[in-house]
């Protein structure tokens, strides 16, 4: 827990375990859905779990994700010449959403509001990435997502 006492994100939501069946069901409705079983045909069996560390790192949890894969950078260059669309951003969207129902997440608004921000501005950052045919020069830190406001504007 922080100084003041407020838990992280990662906290609140249960830890690298609530991510993880989080991810789990995630992916294991993908294949069902026609939007999203293409760009996902040729997942690694580890991508649930990968993505399970991301959003711990990214909600306040320990940096495994950067210890392991590389950090930021890293998940920006998983994106790069996939050239994914709205429709399909907004599609998985909606699925994650309705698997954090399934999975147990916290429902209350405050949690719920957080996660749905991040949700939101990750998936666009992963379809602007999508659009370089090559690596961004982006060593840009992972990002920290708490309670609170994001702070302005993009400035991509």
């Amino acid at each position: 827990m922080n100084d003041d006492q407020t838990p992280t994100l990662y906290e609140w939501a249960g830890g690298l375990p609530a991510l993880q069946r989080l991810t789990q069901i995630f992916y294991r409705r993908v294949p069902d859905d026609p939007l999203l079983a293409p760009l996902f045909a040729r997942m690694d069996a580890h991508h649930p779990r990968l993505v399970a560390l991301f959003l711990a790192e990214v909600f306040g949890g320990p940096p495994l994700y950067s210890q392991e894969q590389g950090g930021h950078h890293a998940m920006l260059m998983k994106h790069v010449g996939r050239h994914l669309d709205e429709t399909q951003r907004a599609r998985w969207m909606a699925l994650l959403l309705e698997c954090a129902d399934d999975a147990g997440l916290p429902d209350d608004p405050e949690f719920r509001s957080a996660f749905v921000g991040y949700v939101e501005w990750g998936t666009r950052l992963a379809v602007l990435n999508s659009r370089f045919d090559e690596a961004p020069d982006d060593h840009a830190p992972m990002p920290a997502w708490g309670w609170g406001e994001t702070g302005g504007p993009y400035r991509g």
